[in-house]
Parts: C-alpha cells; sequence; structure tokens
C-alpha cells in the first residue's frame, strides 16, 4: 500500500465525524414557534334604546300618621288597647281621671243655671220700669259668661276620654296606667297609623329631574307624573312588593341643602303588609334613547371609578374609565368614556396588562 493510500484511509473517520457533528445541530440555532394572541369574549357597541330602572331610598308612611296627645293634665287611669291593635275612629284608647273636672263641669253648669234665673228675674222688673235695662243687660252678658265656662268645662271633661281620630293601627304606648300626663309634656301617649294605602317620599337628584323631565309626554309635570308607568318597591329583604304604585306629586322647590326634588309614590296595602316605619326602594324606570349599554359583568370598579377594557384596531387592550348614568339591572349606561363601534372584552381580562394583543371573539368588524 501506498503512502497516499494510507493518509486517505485515516482521514475518512475525521470527516464522517464533522458530518455526523453537523446533522445534529444543524447550521445554526433553530427559533422558538410564535404564540398565538389569546382569544377573548368581546362585544362591538351599538346604540340602542332601553327602558332603565332608578332606585330611590323611602321611609315608608301610612295614609294618615297621628301622634295621640293628652289634652288636659291628670292620672291616666284605664288603657283600652294594646301596642298594634286595630281600632276604629272614635274608638276609646285611654282614660285620664276626670273627677276633677267632673266637678267643674258641674260647678259651672250651676253657675250658669243661676245667672239664667237673675237674668231671668230681671226681665219683667224692667219691662214695668222697675230697674233700669242697663241691670238687664249685665245680667244677660254674666249668663253668657256663665254659659261659656260651662262649655269650657264639657270640652275639658270631654278630653279625658281619649278617642281614636282616625281608622288604623296603634303604636308603641310609653305610659302605663297611673302615669301622670300633661297637655303640655313633649312625650306621646302612642301613634295611630292608617295603612290602606302607603306613603314612599323619595328624593330625586337635580341631574335625574331633568332626564326625567324630558323623557315623559306632557305640557306640565303634573301631566308628566301620570304618564310615567307603574313604580315598584324593593323591600330591605330585597324582594319586590306585591303591588305596584303610582307617582302621585311632587315637591314645588328643590331642597337648597341637597340639591334633590321630593316626590310621592303611594301603593295600595292589601292586608296591611307593609307598615308606617318600613324602608325600601322606590324603584322608576325610564326610557333611555339612542344609548351605549355595557355589561356590568365586562366592568371594574377602582376607587369608585368603573373601567371598562377596550380593543384597539391592531388588537391591543386598554383599561379606561366610563361614566355610567344608571344601570338596567345588568348593564349599565354609559354617557361618556366610550362610542359607537368600539370594541370592549366582557371576560378574562383581568389578568392581563394593558398593551396585550388579543383575538376579539364574537365583535363584528368596523367598517
Amino acid at each position: 500500500m501506498s503512502k497516499r493510500e494510507t493518509l486517505s484511509i485515516r482521514r475518512l473517520p475525521v470527516a464522517a465525524f464533522f458530518a455526523m457533528v453537523l446533522s445534529l445541530f444543524g447550521c445554526g440555532p433553530q427559533s422558538a414557534p410564535q404564540q398565538e394572541p389569546p382569544a377573548l369574549p368581546s362585544m362591538t357597541l351599538q346604540l340602542t334604546d332601553a327602558m332603565v330602572e332608578s332606585f330611590y331610598a323611602t321611609r315608608l308612611e301610612g295614609r294618615e300618621d297621628v301622634e295621640i296627645r293628652p289634652q288636659v293634665d291628670g292620672a291616666l287611669q284605664k288603657i283600652f288597647v294594646a301596642e298594634g291593635d286595630y281600632v276604629k275612629a272614635g274608638q276609646p284608647l285611654f282614660q285620664i281621671d276626670d273627677r276633677m273636672y267632673r266637678s267643674a263641669y258641674e260647678a259651672a253648669k250651676a253657675s250658669a243655671a243661676v245667672a239664667r234665673i237673675e237674668m231671668e228675674k230681671l226681665v219683667p222688673l224692667v219691662e214695668n220700669k222697675v230697674v233700669s235695662p242697663v241691670q238687664l243687660q249685665t245680667a244677660k252678658a254674666k249668663y253668657q259668661a256663665a254659659e261659656a265656662s260651662a262649655a269650657s268645662a264639657r270640652i275639658n271633661l270631654g278630653y279625658t276620654l281619649i278617642k281614636a281620630p282616625i281608622n288604623g293601627f296603634v303604636g308603641v304606648i310609653p305610659p302605663s296606667v297611673g302615669s301622670l300626663v300633661s297637655r303640655n309634656q313633649s312625650a306621646w301617649l302612642s301613634t295611630m297609623s292608617d295603612v290602606s294605602r302607603i306613603n314612599a317620599y323619595f328624593s330625586m337628584s337635580e341631574a335625574d329631574f331633568m332626564r326625567f323631565r324630558n323623557s315623559y309626554a306632557g305640557k306640565t309635570l303634573h301631566d308628566k307624573l301620570k304618564a310615567v308607568p307603574p313604580v315598584s318597591l324593593v323591600l330591605a329583604d330585597g324582594s319586590r312588593f306585591g303591588s305596584t304604585g303610582t307617582l302621585e306629586s311632587m315637591s314645588g322647590s328643590f331642597d337648597a341643602t341637597t340639591g334633590a326634588i321630593r316626590i310621592l309614590a303611594v301603593f295600595p296595602n292589601p292586608g296591611a303588609v307593609l307598615r308606617s316605619g318600613n324602608t325600601g326602594k322606590v324603584v322608576v324606570s325610564s326610557p333611555f334613547k339612542n344609548i351605549l349599554l355595557v355589561p356590568q359583568a365586562a366592568t371594574t370598579e377602582i376607587q369608585d371609578r368603573v373601567f371598562v377594557v377596550v380593543v384597539a384596531r391592531d388588537g391591543k387592550i386598554a383599561r379606561r374609565p366610563i361614566t355610567a348614568a344608571a344601570s338596567t339591572g345588568t348593564d349599565y349606561v354609559v354617557t361618556d368614556g366610550l362610542k359607537e363601534g368600539e370594541t370592549i372584552v366582557t371576560a378574562g381580562f383581568e389578568r392581563l396588562p394593558d398593551g396585550t394583543v388579543i383575538r376579539p371573539l364574537g365583535a363584528t368588524k368596523a367598517d
């Protein structure tokens, strides 16, 4: 074998080694595969009309709420009713010791009788010109004064029996039998409430009032109140009262302190389910036209500001504050911060930072 042949045989394994290395590692580093942008549910905003419910806090009152107070002084002798009883107008409630007032009335009646006798005795004497007519006139005046005193004593005697002024339910009764009561005392003996219907007063802000005034047909505010659909009442436990009500009246001016106007809603109260003093919220439905509705689930609240996640044309997301004028219960009525045709993310955005590129699902393409 020649020297040239021996050298070729030795070089063959080295060439094969380099070929194997190149086949394993390639000609250079391989690039990582690109990750697809996340697909998130989205919606394109369109102008629409909606009936929006507005909630106003209220404290309920009876059709008539009356404080029962003594009009004469004395010891409370009897209590004829119990707390929570339903009574009719004219039914006895309390009896104040009347002995002193009965004696005063009897004495006043007697004085009036004497004065009448004295007056009548002078009539024939004046006719026969035995006494002066002035004496008869004086006697008549004394008799009239005595009659007035007797009438006053009779009224005070009547005040000792306190009767129900209205039909309704009896409230709390703080005093007990034997308590000394006075017509000048600040505390009442009890209260009565006619709850055959319920009055719900609530306050409406100036902004809501202006929108209310422009939302309903009618030349006057009274006409506009009549045009409002029946209102409902949300009770303290979150349930809705079974009967709907109507808006009856509106205050003539705004409260200088709160900047709100007072409105009365009236609800029928079958079975006297509601009582004076209950709390709740009056729900007024108002028509909104050409508005943007955003699902409340698509928003986040940070430091009393509401934000949505807007999708730009290049697919990047950004959080943006919005102004919500009202709520339908599931959607916000947006009056500022968004425009028709813009796309927002409705779910799955919580952990994504601004600038993240996404693929919106369910959104229509902008023109």
